[in-house]
C-alpha cells in the first residue's frame, strides 16, 4: 500500500499542479471578474449531480460490495452484479444530462439568485455547455472505482491530468477567439477524453463483462440500497457549497472567484495526500471488513490517519503563513490584480483550519462505507448542513470578514463533522483511540510551529533581496520558505516524538541508497541473484 500509495499521490500531485496552471490560465486571460464568477457558478448544479451518483454509486455502494467479492474470490458473481448496476447508471446519467440542459433556466437562480439580465443569461449557457460533463465525469468515475477495486491506481489517474491540460487548452488557445465559452469547450473536451482514458482500461475486462440486466439481483437491490443514503448525505454536502456560493453572488464581485481560487488552494494538498491515502486504503479496508478482520481494519485506519495528519497539519499551517505569496505566484498575472491577490489570500487564511479536518473526514467516512454503513454518514453531513448555513449567515452579518467570513465557516463546520465522526465510529472499532489522536494532532502542530517561523522568516529575507515584481523572484520566495519549512518540520517533529517522522527519514535514506547502488552499478552488468534465508 506504500508504494499504491507513492504512486498515486505523484501522480495527483501532477493533476493538481496542472490544476493551479488551470485557474493561472483562467485568471491571467480573463482576470477576477463577474464573467469568471458566472463560469463557476455554471459549475456547481452540474458537480452535485456527479458527487451524487459518482460520489454515492462508486464510493458509498459500488466499490465496498465489489471489492468485497473480489476478496472472497467470486470475481465472476461480482461482475454480474456490476454489469447490471452500470447499465442502470449509464441510463440514469443519460437522462440526468439531459434533464439538466433543458431545465437550466429553472436552475440558475440555485446557484446565483442575485443574477439578472445579461449575467443571468450567460450564466444559463455556461451551464447548458457544462451539464454534458456530467454524463461524461460521472462515466469516467464509474471506470475508475471498476480499476480500483482491481488495486489499479495509476492509469486511472492519467485521465484527470489529461481533464485539466483540456480546460488549459480552452483559456489559452480558445479563449481569446471564444471568451468564457472557450473556457467550457475545454472543459466539455477534457471530460470526453477523461472517460476515454478510464474506459480503454475498463474493456480490457471485456472477458468478465456481461450484458445483463438483472434488477431484481438481491445484491443490486442491496447496492442502491446503500447507494441512497450516500447519495442525500453527499447532495448535502453539495447544497452547502452552493449555498456558499449563492451568498457570494451578494457581495462584490469577484467574491465567488476569490472563494474558488482559494479553496483550490486549500483542496492541493487535501487531495494529494488525504485523496491520495484515502484512495489507496479504501479498497484494503472494504476487502478487510468483507473478511471480518476487524483489527487489520482498525490498524489500518489508525495508520492512514496518522499518515494524513502527519503531513496536513504543517501543510495548514504553512498555507496560512504563505497565503499571499503562494496566491501571487499563482495567479497574480494579466488581469488579476495585486487587489485580487489580497482578497483570495484573506479567503486562504480562513480555509487553511479545513484542511486537517477533511483530510481526517476522507479517511473516516471510507471507514464507514467499507462497513456498508452509508446512513451514518448521511447523519453527520446533515447537521453539517444546518450548522454551515447558519455559521454563514452569522458571520456574515455579525462580522467584517465578508467572503473570508464563508470560508471561516466551512472550517468550524468542517472540525465539528471531523469529531462527530470520530465519536461515532469508535462506537463500531473500539481500537480508535480519542487520546491518541488528539495527542498526536498537538505534537504535530507543536512541531509545526517552528516551520512556521522559519517559512515565514525566509519569504521575508527573499522578498528584501529579490523583491516579488517578476516570476522568477516569486518562485525564489516560495521556494525558499517551503525549504527551510520542510527542513524544520522533520526534526522537530522527531523532537515531538512523532513516529512518523523518523519513518520517513528511513524511507528516503533507504531510496537514496537505491539509487546510488543503480548509479554505482556497471551498465549493462545484473546484480547476482541471491538465495532467501530461511524464514522463522
Amino acid at each position: 500500500m506504500v508504494k499504491d500509495a507513492t504512486l498515486t499521490m505523484t501522480l495527483i500531485l501532477v493533476s493538481r499542479l496542472l490544476g493551479f496552471v488551470r485557474e493561472r490560465a483562467v485568471a491571467e486571460v480573463f482576470g477576477r471578474t463577474a464573467q469568471t464568477d458566472a463560469f463557476k457558478a455554471a459549475f456547481n448544479i452540474p458537480d452535485l449531480m456527479y458527487s451524487l451518483l459518482v460520489g454515492g454509486a462508486i464510493t458509498a455502494a459500488f466499490l465496498p460490495v465489489f471489492a468485497g467479492y473480489l476478496a472472497r474470490g467470486e470475481e465472476e458473481e461480482g461482475w454480474h452484479v456490476a454489469s447490471t448496476f452500470l447499465h442502470i447508471t449509464f441510463a440514469l446519467l443519460v437522462l440526468l444530462t439531459g434533464a439538466g440542459m433543458a431545465l437550466a433556466p429553472w436552475l440558475s437562480p440555485l446557484v446565483a439568485y442575485a443574477y439578472s439580465g445579461e449575467q443571468r443569461e450567460l450564466l444559463v449557457e455556461l451551464m447548458r455547455w457544462m451539464f454534458p460533463t456530467v454524463f461524461l465525469t460521472g462515466v469516467a468515475g464509474l471506470g475508475m472505482g471498476i480499476l480500483n477495486s482491481y488495486r489499479r491506481f495509476s492509469i486511472p489517474l492519467l485521465g484527470p491530468i489529461l481533464y485539466n491540460l483540456g480546460i488549459i487548452l480552452g483559456a489559452y488557445v480558445l479563449g481569446p477567439r471564444m471568451g468564457i465559452r472557450g473556457m467550457a469547450a475545454g472543459t466539455l473536451a477534457g471530460a470526453f477524453v477523461n472517460a476515454a482514458v478510464q474506459w480503454v482500461q475498463v474493456l480490457t475486462f471485456r472477458r468478465r463483462w456481461m450484458w445483463v440486466l438483472d434488477y431484481r439481483h438481491p445484491q443490486v437491490r442491496r447496492l442502491y440500497r446503500l447507494m441512497l443514503p450516500s447519495m442525500v448525505g453527499l447532495s448535502v454536502t453539495q447544497l452547502s457549497l452552493i449555498i456558499s456560493s449563492n451568498l457570494a453572488s451578494s457581495l462584490p464581485a469577484g467574491s465567488i472567484t476569490a472563494l474558488n481560487l482559494a479553496n483550490r488552494l486549500m483542496q492541493f494538498p487535501l487531495g494529494v495526500f488525504a485523496m491520495g491515502m484515502s484512495t489507496v486504503v479504501f479498497p484494503a479496508m472494504a476487502g478487510q471488513a468483507a473478511l471480518g478482520q476487524w483489527g487489520g481494519l482498525s490498524r489500518t485506519l489508525s495508520r492512514s490517519l496518522r499518515g494524513v495528519l502527519f503531513v496536513t497539519i504543517p501543510s495548514a499551517v504553512g498555507l496560512a503563513v504563505l497565503a499571499e505569496p503562494l496566491v501571487r505566484l499563482l495567479f497574480e498575472a494579466g488581469a488579476f490584480s495585486r487587489q485580487d491577490t489580497v482578497a483570495t489570500a484573506h479567503a486562504v487564511v480562513l480555509y487553511a483550519p479545513a484542511l486537517v479536518a477533511q483530510s481526517a473526514i476522507q479517511i473516516l467516512t471510507r471507514a464507514f462505507y467499507s462497513l456498508q454503513d452509508t446512513r451514518t454518514p448521511v447523519a453527520i453531513s446533515t447537521a453539517a448542513l444546518g450548522l454551515h448555513t447558519l455559521l454563514n449567515w452569522a458571520l456574515l452579518r455579525a462580522t467584517g470578514l465578508g467572503h473570508g467570513g464563508l470560508a471561516l465557516g466551512f472550517s468550524l463546520t468542517s472540525w465539528v463533522s471531523s469529531a462527530l465522526y470520530v465519536t461515532l465510529l469508535r462506537r463500531r472499532l473500539q481500537q480508535l483511540s480519542w487520546r491518541e489522536l488528539v495527542g498526536f494532532c498537538l505534537r504535530c502542530l507543536v512541531a509545526s510551529l517552528p516551520m512556521a517561523a522559519g517559512a515565514w522568516w525566509a519569504a521575508s529575507v527573499a522578498r528584501q533581496h529579490w523583491g516579488v515584481q517578476t516570476l522568477g523572484a516569486r518562485l525564489v520566495q516560495v521556494t525558499a520558505a517551503g525549504t527551510v519549512a520542510t527542513v524544520l518540520y522533520l526534526p522537530a517533529a522527531h523532537l515531538a516524538g512523532i513516529g512518523e517522522a523518523s519513518e520517513t527519514v528511513r524511507l528516503l535514506a533507504q531510496l537514496a541508497a537505491r539509487w546510488r547502488g543503480r548509479l554505482a552499478r556497471p551498465a549493462g552488468r545484473q546484480p547476482q541473484a541471491t538465495v532467501p534465508e530461511k524464514e522463522t
